[in-house]
């Protein structure tokens, strides 16, 4: 698996080392409530090894975030869908270590992997979904150029109300004027 390398992250691929990292975050409220339902609370060391191990096999789409200088994990990127055929992929991104929000690092991560799918998959669309009341993540997809094309009212469930999921997509041709 090709590495990408930012100036100071880089994408890298999955290793039984990224474990403890892992754990240290999939029970963390404050973390799993901005994600899918893949990381439910409370998530087992089974079920978080599992995870490891689909996410080192041949069949997953996705990178370890990690220090460019270290590579130590940081969070993870991937494509939790990906469809070659019609040339678009929906992401999915977390920043593990609440130490390292508000630090560029997922900005920095998306671009990495928009350039990727772009350049590398050939896509000509990629996609994500957010909680209305990601802020933070909403702030870092719009900052990198994702529209926002449409608002599931009340999908998600979550601390005992129902919240809109935020639909965003970006194409190539918006990424190319871009840059």
């Amino acid at each position: 698996m090709a590495h990408l390398y930012g100036e100071r992250i880089m994408l890298r691929e999955y290793r039984e080392s990224d474990y403890e990292h892992m754990r240290s975050w999939v029970n963390n409220p404050r973390i799993v409530d901005t994600l899918s339902d893949i990381f439910l609370y409370p998530h087992s060391e089974k079920r978080s090894k599992q995870y490891l191990e689909l996410a080192m096999s041949s069949d997953w789409n996705g990178f370890v975030i990690a220090l460019v200088d270290t590579e130590e994990y940081i969070g993870q990127i991937d494509f939790v869908k990906l469809d070659h055929k019609n040339g678009w992929g929906e992401l999915g991104i977390v920043i593990g270590n609440e130490e390292n929000h508000g630090k560029g690092y997922g900005t920095e991560a998306l671009e990495l992997i928009i350039n990727f799918a772009f350049d590398q998959l050939r896509l000509n669309r990629v996609e994500l979904v957010c909680w209305s009341f990601n802020v933070k993540g909403r702030r870092a997809y719009e900052k990198v150029g994702f529209v926002q094309e449409g608002v599931r009212r009340k999908k998600r469930y979550r601390n005992g109300e129902f919240h809109d999921e935020i639909c965003y997509g970006l194409l190539r041709e918006e990424w190319t004027a871009r840059k």
